[in-house]
């Protein structure tokens, strides 16, 4: 038996003794709550050793505190009143750990959140209901059982799904420290939305020129494989030990044999509008190489408008193309999980907000981003889907699909620089161009941001601050936009040749397929869920899986590059380590009680539930101790461990007054 064994039976056997500790906070608590009120109340309870107050319990010196006090005073059980579990539960987790008490055997009281905060002008209530709480603790403190977390082996390779910006960096970072990566792309080219833009605010630096040294990169590094018109259709397992299935899209040719010349494309006679990269401006063949700069710079065939005429069979000097292919499957094992799966942008056609959809010459920033693109279907010439005139009156609107209930209440926080960006291109190419920008709130967050914008306003682009309340088409499809400036009361009807409308971003999809794959939690604006906002903004309540860019929110590109980078050091502890921890809070099972009636198996969302030889198996490193298979077992043969009946009924039982169990 090892000495932390021979320690938690111990315990075990033992009589509870209850070191209580009560955090004042400054006067975030203490403010509100009579902390040493509070404390000689706890220390008359039953099973309370000492009750002390501490000005800052989470600070080194209260953490001492409580080191000593556990030695000095024999504790075995420990329990702090202070602020929210959520950020500083393991901070006092460890620190009992650290003083040789079992993690598991520590109780947090909130009363921050619960009594100072919400009761900040009912101090005596304050107090009173801060009595309540803490007492209710000590009754759950005082049945705690110490637990064991569990020790895994992780497999020291990483899957990164997106190749986007956020998806590159990830997998760059990850291989460059000497792991093995599977960067997995839905679509035919890694490189994501940023291969579409011309230029990148605040600089204006070409985005290409940019990203494509990176795309690079990344095929050249021999840890990274490109998986590019790939999906991951199953992930089963674990930290450190999930198996992934993988789906590669038919190509309709050998990418070994492809050298992406080109010469299929120029023979292949059908044209259709190229919807994926330039936004259904121009066309494409049906048989085509996604842009210049794709990586891997290989052609795929459209088998969906192809009319099997062999053109590019015969064009193909290489042999490369096989109208045969079928998709087929890669199975990969990997320890960690990064998320990059990027965005879409929203779409305002259905609703026809603003005339998009009705009106020829309202288009999105995406749209004007091919447009001025000097790569892009126009080679950087500006003009009216209509007439295919360079536009002399340019209207820019703001937050179409963010900030609004009727949508997104969402800021997508790249919007309003993208508009200043574009609108500046627009008077260095066509100084005489009259621009304006149509707005809520100009919102210029980060370096350089606010010189930006001084630098549009002193090039002449004109802001109203207001949106359109009406948006209508004259004969000769110009675009009238009767909009009140907010700042003068004025009414302003502006006609147009153009009007761009700056949309926000949304979860695509596909993402939403992707986490539900991973079980991963969504928030209400429909992208993933991060595990803390500030703590932990990168991580998710799954160990060993991470999200970052813009599958976590909206974000501009300099963010997301940050946040990959994060994801791949966070990853990296798994993977450099070569073991991971999991949580010792899991469901436990009464065999005997247990009828293997099999309702709890499909409620359990990470599937760590199953029936083998007609028994209940628990993976105790797939569960999360939610507890949903709990309340779904019939017979109550199933608890979670840590919060067990017999504690929570303690604490219930303890509402108004102490009592035994």
């Amino acid at each position: 038996m090892t000495e932390q064994e021979t320690n938690t039976e111990n315990t075990q056997k033992e009589e509870p003794r209850i070191g209580v500790f009560i955090c004042e906070c400054g006067v975030n608590i203490a403010g509100a709550v009579d902390c040493n009120a509070v404390a000689d109340y706890i220390g008359t309870l039953p099973n309370v050793t000492t009750a002390v107050v501490n000005k800052y319990t989470c600070s080194d010196a209260g953490q001492e505190e409580i080191k000593h006090a556990i030695k000095d005073l024999n504790l075995n059980r420990v329990l702090v009143a202070s602020c929210t579990p959520k950020t500083h539960e393991p901070i006092f987790r460890a620190c009992v750990e650290e003083a040789g008490l079992n993690q598991y055997l520590f109780e947090f009281v909130n009363i921050r959140e619960h009594c100072s905060w919400i009761h900040m002008w009912e101090k005596e209530d304050a107090t009173h209901k801060a009595k309540e709480l803490v007492r209710m603790g000590v009754a759950r403190a005082a049945l705690l059982e110490p637990l064991q977390s569990n020790e895994v082996p992780v497999t020291n390779k990483a899957l990164v799904i997106g190749a986007g910006v956020t998806g590159m960096q990830a997998a760059l970072d990850i291989g460059d420290m000497g792991f093995q990566v599977y960067l997995v792309e839905q679509g035919p080219s890694i490189g994501g939305k940023m291969a579409q833009l011309d230029k990148t605010f605040p600089t204006n630096d070409c985005s290409i020129c940019i990203l494509g040294p990176k795309m690079v990169e990344v095929a050249r590094n021999k840890n990274i494989e490109i998986m590019s018109y790939s999906e991951v259709t199953e992930v089963d397992g674990y930290v450190g030990n999930f198996k992934v299935k993988v789906k590669h899209k038919p190509r309709y040719l050998n990418i070994e044999d492809c050298s992406g010349c080109g010469l299929c494309t120029e023979k292949c006679p059908i044209e259709v509008p190229y919807t994926e990269f330039n936004e259904g401006i121009g066309t494409r063949k049906a048989i085509y190489v996604p842009f210049p700069q794709a990586v891997p710079l290989r052609a795929l065939v459209d088998k969906s408008v192809c009319i099997d005429c062999g053109a590019c069979i015969k064009a193909c000097e290489r042999g490369a193309i096989d109208m045969e292919q079928q998709e087929t499957f890669s199975e990969l094992d990997v320890g960690v999980i990064v998320v990059a799966a990027g965005y879409d942008v929203y779409n305002p056609e259905p609703k026809h907000e603003y005339g998009f959809g009705l009106y020829d010459n309202v288009i999105t920033t995406m749209e004007f981003e091919r447009l001025i693109n000097a790569s892009g279907p126009t080679m950087g010439k500006v003009v009216r889907p209509s007439d295919v005139q360079p536009p002399k009156r340019i209207g820019f609107v703001q937050c179409v699909g963010s900030r609004d209930k009727n949508s997104n209440i969402y800021c997508s926080s790249f919007c309003c620089m993208a508009s200043l960006k574009n609108a500046q291109l627009i008077k260095e190419k066509y100084p005489d161009t009259e621009v304006y920008i149509m707005y809520m709130d100009m919102r210029t967050p980060f370096r350089m941001y606010e010189e930006f914008y001084n630098r549009a306003r002193d090039s002449g682009i004109k802001f109203i601050r207001g949106k359109p309340a009406e948006v209508t088409e004259t004969q000769d499809k110009n675009i009238i936009a009767r909009v009140e400036d907010t700042l003068t009361g004025e009414i302003v009807n502006l006609e147009l040749d153009m009007m761009v409308l700056s949309v926000g971003a949304v979860a695509p999809e596909s993402t939403e397929t992707v986490r539900q794959i991973l079980k991963v939690s969504k928030a209400a604006d429909g992208f993933m869920m991060e595990a803390h906002p500030k703590l932990k903004p990168v991580d998710t309540t799954l160990d060993g899986i991470f999200i970052g860019g813009m599958t976590q929110g909206p974000k501009d590109i300099p963010y997301s590059i940050s946040q990959g980078s994060a994801c791949a050091a966070r990853a990296t502890r798994f993977l450099a380590q070569g073991k991971a921890m999991t949580e010792g809070i899991t469901a436990v099972v009464d065999d005997d009680i247990c009828v293997t009636c099999g309702v709890c198996v499909p409620m359990c969302p990470f599937q760590a539930l199953s029936m083998e030889d007609e028994k209940l198996k628990i993976i105790s490193a797939l569960c999360k101790g939610c507890g949903t298979c709990m309340a779904a077992c019939p017979t109550g043969a199933l608890q979670q461990s840590h919060f067990k009946n017999e504690q929570l009924l303690a604490q219930v039982k303890n509402v108004f007054a102490y009592g035994e169990v």
